[in-house]
């Protein structure tokens, strides 16, 4: 009987997780029982949620258990079938985690066709994180044409779909990133306006230059001082005098408006 290799939650991590925290074990590769498939790990996507479901604190997940294995989307192919519903050969997405096998039933899989692209996508640009980056910005951030679009993790998985996907709808996309390298990539390879390093001292500074007209939407993928710089910048959306108010309330009920529509009748102070 074959081995497989699988990597499980040792210890709870305290601030950053460190090797210790995690443990190879070896296992015999199972049997596909009646009406289960044997599934062989192609690809793992590894994922910033995983840093939350290692601790034990309340959570919209549960935790993994001590000795579970590490939680993790996979593209896998079926390497021996007992299930008519999937073919030795299928490619599947699945949830099985940091494992080189897995055993499923069929509930869950999701039948990946090579030919519309390479499969890795499906756990990339074309599975969740490109989900995220598209319903966020198009059904949320809704920009418009000429807009400014700010998406801090401008390198990674989400924040490099939402930029292109910004520049798609005519939107000026700033990113902000980690050092010299990724905010090259981040305007060289993906098609930023431009982007800003995080690391550098004079980040407010550097991002007002970056949107002189301000910010109209912006895609929050790390909070902390890139949060605290774009949040002064944020243009408001404000309807100008109370003559205005019933073109602006026929527009509300429209859905005209971005976010809370509101009427500046007076200044702040008499």
């Amino acid at each position: 009987m074959s081995q497989g290799k699988r990597i499980v939650l040792a210890a709870r991590p305290v601030g950053e997780p460190k090797p210790s925290d995690f443990r190879i074990e070896e296992f015999a590769v199972p049997t596909p029982a009646a009406g289960e498939v044997l599934l062989r790990t192609i690809w793992l996507s590894l994922d910033p949620y995983m840093r939350g479901r290692m601790s034990e604190g309340p959570s919209y997940a549960a935790p993994v258990p001590i000795g579970g294995v590490m939680e993790g989307e996979a593209v896998s192919e079926v390497a021996a079938s007992n299930n008519p519903d999937f073919a030795v050969g299928d490619i599947v997405r699945i949830r099985s985690g940091w494992q080189t096998h897995a055993i499923s039933n069929g509930k869950g899989l999701i039948k990946v066709d090579p030919r519309l692209g390479p499969i890795s996508t499906s756990i990339g640009v074309l599975g969740m994180p490109g989900m995220t980056a598209y319903t966020g910005l198009l059904d949320i951030g809704k920009p418009q044409q000429g807009e400014t679009v700010v998406v801090a993790g401008a390198s990674g998985a989400v924040g490099s779909a939402v930029g292109q996907i910004a520049k798609i709808k005519g939107a000026r996309a700033v990113g902000i990133a980690g050092g010299k390298d990724k905010c090259d990539y981040v305007v060289k390879e993906l098609g930023f306006d431009a982007c800003i390093d995080h690391r550098d001292p004079n980040l407010v500074a550097r991002l007002k230059d970056a949107c002189p007209e301000g910010i109209d939407v912006y895609f929050e993928n790390v909070g902390g001082a890139e949060f605290e710089a774009v949040f002064p910048l944020l243009n408001q959306f404000v309807t100008e005098g109370l003559e205005s108010a019933p073109g602006a309330f026929m527009g509300l009920l429209k859905g005209a408006n971005f976010g809370k529509q509101l009427v500046r009748v007076g200044p702040d102070k008499a």
